[in-house]
């Protein structure tokens, strides 16, 4: 019998194995999820969720990334979006850029933690915006809480005002993000100081557009702005990826990819289309979108569940020069986030890893074949790991079985 049973497991470790070919975990850290960071009271319009009781007194949560960016001496910048997934939630989370310091566990050691270096919080003291923000307010709307004296002085900018999904760093040190609620692209110095007004896409708006006029029609869902944003390697010029479908389009599985020159500071008007594997009525959605070189492009496309029900959370290499039959950009499969080798068992599960998050929202590649993948964590709502608990932010390095060279033309 005993004999019998190892046969079985064995058996079952090759499967899984064979099933998870094509990436291999060589990196794993992570940040628990009851993480904070100093600043207002936050998440006093939220309810409580996996066991977590709001508010957050004097404390912002750090939540789970939705961007990251290569920082020197190994450090990365990770932005968290808007806070607690709502514009209604949120005037009380703070819009910030960590800088954090990753000490990966691999087979050859390494704690698996991830440390927090620094901050910066986006901020409007010259008064750019040109509509009302929360700093602009005495009371939390919806509410009879008053807005923190601090974030009223310093005038931060919070979740309530912008849904930053995606930053990208300029050659003059500049940032900019892609917003879901105009969707706008916001431009800050590299402390968080916005430089000019939110620069909208000309003809598209969101249910959230604060430019939405009485009986206007917005033709954007909500929530599905720019999600992902590319930068091309010689920093001239944005690729922002709307998240969502224009709700004019009969093709419900057709997104937008723009083109905005950084010279110029304005939409080129050239644009492409990107077409998801599966309808968004599903809950299908694009993650993120970063370079490889001045035409391909790594893409997160993800349904919207987590843990055991989580199937699809997959990697694509697309390409601007190239069209599909549809005539949206070619892809190709480049790696299954649900079924990565771990024969070091990094992750602390096993043969087979899996990166079973509602929302995956940070690609990087640091390599020809090594990539940084991160969760947004959702805190304290998301429970992929442990049902029940809220997620950790986790940080992966995942290796391709091949050069990213490789897998294009």
């Amino acid at each position: 019998m005993k004999h019998r049973m190892v046969t079985l497991t064995l058996a079952a470790w090759l499967a899984t194995a064979a099933a998870a070919s094509g990436q291999t975990l060589i990196g794993f850290a992570k940040l628990p999820p009851d993480s904070f960071a100093p600043g207002p009271t936050s998440g006093q319009q939220i309810t409580p969720a996996n066991g977590r009781t709001p508010p957050f007194v004097n404390k912002q949560p750090i939540q789970g990334f939705s961007a990251v960016l290569r920082a020197p001496n190994g450090d990365f910048l990770a932005m968290p979006d808007n806070g607690f997934g709502q514009k209604i939630n949120s005037a009380d989370y703070l819009l910030r850029v960590y800088r954090i310091s990753p000490d990966v566990r691999t087979k050859n050691g390494g704690s698996g933690t991830i440390a927090i270096r620094s901050f910066i919080t986006l901020n409007d003291p010259d008064r750019q915006i040109p509509f009302a923000i929360t700093a602009d307010l005495t009371l939390y709307p919806g509410t009879t809480v008053p807005v923190d004296a601090a974030l009223v002085s310093n005038r931060w900018l919070t979740g309530a005002d912008f849904d930053i999904e995606s930053v990208r760093q300029a050659k003059d040190g500049t940032l900019w993000f892609g917003d879901e609620f105009g969707p706008f692209l916001l431009h800050t110095d590299a402390t968080g100081r916005v430089l000019e007004a939110p620069i909208p896409l000309p003809g598209v708006k969101s249910p959230q557009n604060p430019s939405l006029l009485p009986g206007e029609t917005p033709n954007l869902p909500r929530s599905k702005g720019f999600e992902g944003m590319a930068l091309s390697p010689n920093g001239h010029t944005l690729y922002p990826l709307l998240e969502g479908p224009l709700v004019t389009d009969p093709d419900q599985r057709r997104l937008i990819i723009n083109e905005f020159d950084l010279r110029a500071g304005a939409y080129t008007g050239r644009t492409w289309c990107y077409e998801l594997e599966v309808s968004t009525a599903t809950g299908q959605s694009i993650g993120d979108m970063t370079a490889v070189n001045d035409h391909e492009f790594i893409v997160i496309e993800r349904d919207n569940f987590e843990g055991a029900a989580a199937a699809f959370k997959k990697l694509f290499l697309v390409d601007f020069d190239e069209r599909d039959a549809n005539g949206c950009v070619a892809k190709r499969n480049l790696a299954d986030l649900l079924t990565i080798r771990d024969p070091d068992n990094l992750g602390g599960f096993g043969p087979v890893f899996r990166f079973p998050f509602q929302t995956i929202e940070s690609v990087l590649p640091l390599s020809e074949n090594v990539l940084a993948i991160l969760n947004d964590n959702n805190y304290p709502f998301s429970a992929g790991r442990i049902p029940g608990q809220p997620d950790p932010d986790e940080f992966i390095l995942i290796r391709l079985d091949r050069p990213l060279a490789q897998y294009g033309r």
